[in-house]
């Protein structure tokens, strides 16, 4: 009985949620298309599993937005840029943006795009949110915007190009951030600590102010962070902040491509109690990465880890576990790896190659304390343990690897995968405990903001990159993973993408027999998407072929059923057509109501005034306070619905106050 219950329960789940996500809204925003700005978007009502598509034109937008909603793992919440015919991506500047005026956020001087932090929409913890395909700048002094009063003001010296002030499972995706103060910020205040973040596939540069140590290209402090695939550029000329400067717990950086800055990497303390008492807190993991220390880029220290206010107490005190990454220093003068800040931090360092241009003695294994465990690593012959004198550890297995010249294909080109006869090639070793199954080394960074599986012979190559001994990697047999497809809704903009296993990519897919509904097409990169006109269900046999010459062909059978589209929506009417009188001084509370249109709803006095000391809550329709005055009151109501463009009702009411 209690199985079948607990069916019963999962089945009435899958509705809700199929529910949830067929009536999710699709806001297409650009020329030709329902909304012309992103200004234009209900950005206050977003419901999960809505998309807001922002299609590339020419000209910039010039919008800023906040977005204090919550989506869900299988609904989430998707802003995406489309890109335009090149590539391009659609512009989002800082610069002369205007807001939303239906929105009521704080600090708006700090951001282009923020994620939490608002009364209208109304603060909660937003969660599961992606972010994608657009390119956001200007977000830096002495630049102006239009705030959500309809006043305009300055950027901040801190300001970010996309801030999240608070959120869960968020994803930052394939977007170019740059221009601004600090590019991305990642804040955690307890108890609203930002947890579960992913910075995946993003072109991050040109950030900072210059002569200034505080901005960054990313300034991050969350429980749960991930960076993988992206660019890292040179911060703003002039400026000194960091490339990536993280105050985290969990922290995770792998196969980025990270380039210049004061350091590349500077993991330091955290204010938070709850990311300071967490035990992911200890451990932090850098790998795959390619690190390039460009010629008289500030500090001569690729990583920090620790801490820097002083405050010792609060410092890391764990382990950064830095493995399988390539470092390339073009400084003429001298090259530090690593600053540990005090003897309680650790590294533990194996299977990376340390390439200086300049000669061997100009590296430096740590500025001064700390301890630090070598084995497997590539060097230059002469390199030192310190620049200054040595208070920490180092111990070294004497297993590195010391040759002239690392052995890259094209070092002039900035081709740092190895070449055939590479001293690195095998000469990795196995991986620490603590990093297995995951996370284990499975891809590599592929320039710019791309990704391919690392190839595996069974001995770990040293460095970012394995070489693949001029013999291709084994290929497994070509196959459509999809098994099935979600439903869809008659009328209702429909998105699903096909996914296959095996064979060589890129894939290009087609249809082998039956068919879509009308309006719904199937692309060659396996995306199915399109308005369906009809409702059904409609089999149809996908089909996807490799790049091998010649090609592996799958395929698969499979249903897209759509339902009938939903019943219009009802025309919105106030339904309250009088209100009770008040007494003066006194406690008043009563809600104006309506039916139909779409909710959520918002309130507002369109005509004439409420008895003073009396407000209407703009999200509840409440009239609540103390009237301080005797009299009647002539007013007029009004209501919109979450439609874009909304629906408006009004309704003439009167209070009389008595005493």
């Amino acid at each position: 009985m209690r199985h079948a219950a607990s069916r019963a329960v999962l089945a009435l789940f899958f509705v809700i949620a199929a529910s949830i996500e067929s009536f999710a809204a699709v806001y297409e925003v650009g020329p030709g298309k329902p909304l012309a700005t992103p200004s234009a978007v209900p950005w206050e009502s977003l419901q999960p599993g809505d998309t807001v598509l922002i299609y590339w034109r020419t000209d910039p937008y010039r919008d800023k937005w906040v977005v204090t909603r919550t989506g869900t793992s299988a609904a989430p919440i998707v802003i995406r840029g489309v890109a335009g015919p090149g590539g391009e991506l659609p512009v989002i500047d800082g610069s002369g943006a205007v807001t939303r005026l239906a929105l009521d956020t704080w600090n708006e001087s700090r951001f282009i795009i923020k994620i939490g932090g608002s009364s209208i929409p109304a603060d909660v913890m937003p969660a599961y949110i992606t972010i994608e395909g657009l390119d956001v700048r200007g977000a830096h002094t002495p630049n102006t915007f239009v705030d959500d009063a309809g006043a305009t003001q300055s950027y901040v010296s801190n300001a970010a190009a996309i801030w999240i002030e608070k959120g869960e499972h968020i994803t930052i995706r394939g977007n170019r951030i740059h221009d601004s103060g600090n590019g991305l910020f990642v804040s955690s205040a307890d108890p609203n600590v930002s947890r579960e973040i992913l910075i995946d596939g993003n072109a991050i540069y040109d950030n900072g102010n210059v002569g200034s140590i505080y901005e960054h290209n990313t300034y991050t402090e969350a429980l749960g962070i991930t960076y993988q695939f992206n660019y890292f550029g040179a911060p703003k000329a002039g400026a000194g902040g960091n490339n990536l400067k993280d105050r985290s717990a969990g922290l995770v950086v792998r196969y980025n491509w990270i380039e210049g800055g004061n350091r590349q990497l500077d993991l330091v303390e955290t204010d938070s109690a709850t990311i300071h008492g967490s035990l992911s807190y200890r451990q932090t993991f850098v790998y795959g990465n390619v690190l390039i220390e460009t010629d008289g880029a500030g500090n001569r220290q690729i990583a920090h880890y620790g801490g820097d206010n002083g405050t010792t107490s609060k410092y890391r005190k764990g382990t950064l576990y830095f493995y399988q990454n390539t470092m390339v220093s073009y400084r003429t003068d001298r090259t530090t790896l690593f600053r540990l800040s005090t003897n309680e931090e650790r590294a533990d360092v194996r299977n990376n190659i340390f390439y200086v241009t300049a000669a061997g003695s100009t590296l430096s294994l740590l500025d001064e304390t700390g301890i630090l465990s070598l084995t497997h690593n590539w060097f230059k012959p002469g390199r030192v343990s310190t620049f200054g004198t040595l208070a920490g550890t180092i111990n070294d297995d004497g297993s590195s690897v010391v040759s002239s010249t690392p052995g890259f294909r094209d070092e002039p080109g900035q081709d740092f995968r190895l070449a055939v006869g590479s001293a690195n090639q095998n000469a990795g070793a196995p991986l620490a405990a603590v990093v297995l199954p995951e996370p284990g080394v499975g891809y590599e960074y592929v320039k710019h903001q791309g990704s391919k599986l690392r190839s595996n012979d069974g001995v770990l190559d040293i460095g970012a990159f394995e070489l693949e001994d001029g013999q291709p990697p084994p290929v497994s047999d070509l196959a459509i993973t999809t098994s099935s497809l979600t439903g869809g809704t008659a009328g209702t903009f429909y998105s699903a993408a096909l996914a296959a296993s095996g064979g060589i990519a890129p894939y290009a897919w087609s249809l082998a027999g039956g068919s879509l509904p009308d309006g719904v097409s199937l692309s060659s990169t396996g995306a199915i998407t399109g308005t369906p006109t009809q409702s059904g269900s409609f089999p149809f046999t996908a089909q996807v072929s490799d790049a091998q010459v010649p090609a592996d062909v799958a395929t698969r059978s499979l249903t897209l059923t759509v339902a009938v589209a939903p019943p219009p929506v009802l025309a919105l009417n106030i339904t309250t057509t009088s209100l009770p009188s008040a007494r003066r001084n006194k406690n008043y509370s009563r809600a104006v109501s309506a039916t139909g249109g779409v909710a959520p709803y918002a309130w507002r006095v369109s005509a004439g005034a409420l008895p003073p000391g009396l407000s209407l809550n703009a999200s509840t329709g409440v009239i609540a306070g103390k009237a301080t005055a005797v009299g009647s009151y002539l007013f007029t109501v009004e209501v919109r619905d979450s439609r874009s463009p909304a629906v408006t009702d009004t309704q003439a009411l009167t209070i009389q106050v008595n005493r």
